[in-house]
């Protein structure tokens, strides 16, 4: 995850901030914080590195103070949590 963070970090500029990563049973995650998640999910896509990912991507986001994810990826019914 830290080979994706850092071009993560170079794509994504002042439009986010890459708050750093943790890693559970069967997942990791990225946390990356910002007013603009669906621009930033489309600017990810540009990444080799995430496009390799894709299949296996789940990618959400909450507005502070909320408790429940809007999924971004894979589109469908998806309940989302963080382990």
């Amino acid at each position: 995850m830290v080979r994706l963070e850092e071009p993560l970090e170079l794509l994504l500029g002042d439009l986010a901030t890459v708050d750093g990563h943790d890693a559970g049973v069967g997942e990791v995650n990225v946390f990356i914080l910002t007013d603009h998640p669906i621009r930033v999910f489309d600017k990810m896509r540009l990444l080799p590195e995430v496009v390799r990912l894709l299949p296996n991507l789940r990618v959400a986001y909450r507005r502070i103070g909320e408790d429940e994810f809007q999924v971004l990826h894979p589109t469908g019914p998806y309940e989302f949590k963080i382990a």
